[in-house]
């Protein structure tokens, strides 16, 4: 059967992917978000999954206030990356494993989760980054080594979901995944935040102590981290934190007892904090 072996928490800072982009990460600024990464792409390729569940949120691209789907999963065949405004950044396509998006979607809708199921959908800097920064560059000739099934959340329009909805929805995840007769190795992304706030008196906001708690909490206790409030995000880790109730669905796909195996925090990324985790079920 297929099986979730490990979950990534993962910032998806637009600018990282610039950095990238135009080959710039070897500056002083950036020398040191990436840092942390280098043993995340070691590990990715002694992992090696066949497929990647990544959660994020659409930065007004796929959806617009027109359509705000609450959870997005998209079944296409391939997902071409967006122009943000400055022309699609330059990575491979996204592919899925459509067989697999679509038992998850049957799965999950008989669960009682209403899932949005989507047959054509861009995807934007919030899914691309986490797969570069996992990865390392990659040209638009080139194809990312895992199949990818996107889950967009809404975190844009309020009222996004809870947290303990979204740890909820991770546990569904893993069910339809292991009731997949096919033999997978899946690893689940939860991406967004951590502390920042992009706009009006407390723009720049940055919280390091609440976000190494929040890391702390979803190593150690991830059902009290779940029941964290909308309006504490807002409060603590600013406009923009409250993405991290996408890290609740990795973390609810995960064993209760889980390995941390690495861990990345840096401050500040474009007036944003860089948090990053991986943990690996304990029978992985």
């Amino acid at each position: 059967m297929a099986r979730i072996t490990a979950g990534v928490g993962v910032s998806h800072v637009p600018a990282i992917g610039v950095a990238m982009d135009t080959k710039i990460t070897d500056q002083p600024y950036w020398q040191p978000v990436f840092k942390g990464f280098e043993k995340s792409r070691e590990w990715m390729k002694e992992k090696k999954p066949d497929v990647i569940f990544l959660v994020y949120n659409d930065h007004c691209t796929a959806f617009d206030a027109s359509c705000i789907p609450t959870f997005a999963l998209g079944c296409a065949a391939e997902f071409q990356p967006a122009d943000e405004g400055w022309g699609p950044r330059p990575v491979p396509v996204v592919k899925n494993h459509q067989k697999l998006a679509s038992h998850i979607a049957q799965s999950l809708i008989l669960d009682e989760f209403d899932i949005t199921i989507m047959n054509e959908m861009e995807v934007d800097h919030g899914l691309t980054v986490p797969l570069s920064v996992m990865y390392g560059d990659m040209t638009p000739e080139d194809e990312w080594p895992a199949l990818v099934i996107p889950l967009a959340v809404n975190v844009v329009q309020y009222p996004a979901p809870t947290g303990n909805r979204c740890f909820n929805l991770g546990k569904a995840i893993r069910k339809a995944v292991e009731s997949f007769d096919e033999d997978l190795n899946v690893v689940i992304f939860g991406t967004g935040g951590m502390s920042h706030q992009l706009q009006y008196k407390r723009a720049g906001l940055i919280n390091a102590e609440w976000d190494k708690r929040f890391l702390d909490l979803l190593t150690e206790d991830p059902v009290f981290a779940s029941k964290i409030p909308h309006v504490e995000y807002l409060r603590e880790a600013g406009s923009e934190g409250v993405e991290m109730v996408m890290w609740h669905v990795m973390r609810g796909a995960l064993d209760e007892e889980v390995v941390e195996v690495h861990r990345h925090y840096h401050v500040p990324a474009s007036n944003t904090a860089v948090g990053h985790i991986i943990l690996e079920n304990k029978a992985a």
